[in-house]
């Protein structure tokens, strides 16, 4: 059977264990569904629950001496929007059937009927090829009209009046650019500084496909990390090693097969232009090999510079491979520069520089912007103070341009005022520092297609059974009890044992029907690592079974000493070593 035919059972066996067993369904089934959106049931929210926990220790336990979590609403207001960029650059380009009225994502479109890559291709090239090749709407064969840009930013309103505009956010980042120097001052303004976020973000897709690889509304977890890009390095020691990349310029020859290289040497290489962009991609290296996924399994795609986002200065989309869908994107890395504070410096007004000490004073000259209070009183009046504000936020640069025209008089910052009130002087002082925007690296994952990626490098058949080998840090259940016969001194105990554990602070199930055989065959569908199993010798010598969903090796052991074995197989030990 071809691989591809294999790739597609699984496929669907997997999609078919999900609704079955309650990883995930489609939402609104009983309405008929709306595309782009899934449920997550109760074995998938608990899986979810437990990655989102272990990035949670990889990206921010793990560096806790410098990176911090926050929360921000999920709906902005429009100016928000605007500062970031969303309003003008985040779009998809949309084509749409004259006949039948069916709307298609144009790049996707071209991709399927054209066989040609067109992921960044702008509006303008998209209607040609659409044009040249005569493609027509694939449900009825209808002419498709001209391409035009979609903003996939869902729109809303705050409060009862519809001037006020609002967004649900397309990713957590720029709440937390909007709050850098509150973070920043909390965390006493120290740098480098990593602000991280989990939380729903929303994004209008034309077109979603792909079951829960793209979606509408997903949970997204993100760390914006501030620094100064000639400040220190990462620290290495932590996280460091090779990465598989497959850089642009190696896409841009044809080359499909990443290379293997040492992160610092692609830095020094230019490979990775950022070493804390580097440094990120390795911890998530690592992050993703404990949810399953095998070092030869992912690598880092560098996207092409028509096909980064408008903020980025460079990306990498760390890729894994599923079934159905082939190669797919788990987490995006991009290298945001000082894009985004400034922006929102410029539009805002307020000041998001950070101070950056000499280790020596310097004198230096510098440039002062000089305001004649008694002539700007006699002709402002009570607009001098707005006036003087407005003032202070420009720089001596943008004060000489405006003092370059012609007359005695000029506009500043809206007001006209005599060019004898304002002056630039320059002037030698003793300095001890300078002022700069932080530079940001960003790695973002997004977690439902965690979710897909976990199940299907988990998914295997054993002699016509399905078994779940979720690793054991995340698995959802963590621990199955059974009586071994429905006899009533046995379920007594083993339920015993099951709110024991449960009272501990595992994820138990309690399952007393059929066969031995046939209860491991759930548990092992549902991918519990352990099955913990009470029996007639357990009433004499107060020993039970646990038996290993991967080997199916069974130990003994006391009840006295269960929860703290159970702790160690599952690696959770040192976790809860404080406990009492």
């Amino acid at each position: 059977m071809p691989e591809s035919t294999l790739f597609e059972d699984k496929y669907d066996k997997i999609v078919d264990l999900a609704r079955r067993r309650g990883f995930f369904w489609p939402s609104y089934e009983i309405y008929g569904g709306v595309a782009g959106f899934y449920d997550l049931g109760p074995l998938g929210t608990m899986l979810k629950v437990n990655i989102v926990n272990l990035w949670r220790e990889y990206f921010v336990l793990k560096h806790q001496d410098f990176v911090t979590e926050i929360e921000t609403p999920v709906i902005a207001p429009e100016v928000l929007f605007r500062a970031s960029g969303h309003l003008d650059h985040f779009t998809d380009p949309i084509v749409e059937c004259l006949e039948c009225g069916r709307k298609y994502r144009a790049d996707h479109l071209v991709e399927e009927l054209a066989g040609l890559k067109a992921e960044g291709s702008d509006v303008e090239e998209l209607d040609s090829i659409i044009r040249e090749r005569g493609l027509r709407c694939p449900q009825c064969g209808g002419d498709l009209s001209e391409v035009r840009t979609f903003n996939l930013l869902f729109r809303t309103t705050i409060g009862p009046y519809s001037s006020d505009v609002g967004y649900l956010r397309p990713e957590a980042a720029q709440g937390m650019f909007s709050a850098f120097k509150r973070a920043f001052v909390a965390m006493r303004e120290r740098l480098p500084l990593g602000i991280a976020q989990i939380g729903r973000v929303a994004r209008n897709e034309i077109s979603p496909r792909q079951g829960m690889v793209r979606l509408r509304e997903f949970t997204i977890m993100e760390v914006e990390f501030f620094h100064d890009p000639e400040g220190e390095d990462p620290p290495w020691d932590r996280f460091s090693g090779k990465l598989r990349l497959l850089p642009a310029e190696a896409r841009l020859r044809g080359e499909e097969k990443p290379v293997e290289i040492g992160v610092v040497e692609a830095i020094d290489e230019g490979i990775i232009k950022n070493k804390w962009l580097g440094y990120w991609m390795c911890v998530s290296r690592e992050f993703v090999r404990e949810l399953g996924i095998e070092y030869g399994e992912t690598y880092f795609e560098e996207k092409l510079p028509h096909e980064r986002a408008h903020y980025s200065a460079q990306t990498f989309d760390q890729v894994v491979r599923i079934s159905r869908w082939g190669w797919i994107e788990v987490s995006g890395h991009a290298y945001r520069t000082d894009y985004d504070l400034r922006r929102h410096m410029e539009l805002s007004g307020q000041d998001m520089t950070v101070f950056k000490p000499f280790k020596e004073p310097r004198i230096v000259e510098v440039e002062r912007v000089v305001a004649d209070k008694s002539v700007l009183g006699r002709v402002l009046g009570p607009s001098m103070a707005p006036f003087l504000e407005a003032l202070k936020r420009m720089s001596p640069d943008e004060v000489k341009r405006a003092l370059e025209g012609p007359g005695e008089t000029v506009t500043i910052a809206g007001f006209e005022v005599p060019k004898s009130a304002v002056r630039v002087v320059k002037e030698r002082e003793k300095v001890s520092g300078t002022r700069f925007v932080p530079h940001v690296a960003e790695p973002s994952f997004g977690a439902e297609r965690l979710v897909l990626a976990v199940l299907d490098k988990a998914y295997t058949e054993d002699e016509g059974r399905v078994v779940l080998r979720i690793p054991r840090r995340v698995a959802p259940v963590k621990v199955a009890v059974f009586p071994l016969l429905e006899k009533e001194e046995l379920v007594r105990v083993a339920r015993e044992v099951y709110m024991k554990l449960m009272s501990l602070g595992l994820t138990v199930v309690y399952d007393e029907s059929g066969s031995i055989g046939r209860r491991y065959a759930r548990a092992d569908e549902i991918g519990v690592p352990y099955a913990v199993t009470v029996d007639f010798q357990t009433l004499s010598d107060n020993t039970v079974t646990i038996r290993d969903r991967d080997t199916k090796q069974q130990i003994r052991v006391s009840l006295g000493e269960l929860h703290r074995r159970l702790l160690e197989l599952l690696g959770l030990a040192a976790a809860t070593a404080l406990s009492p």
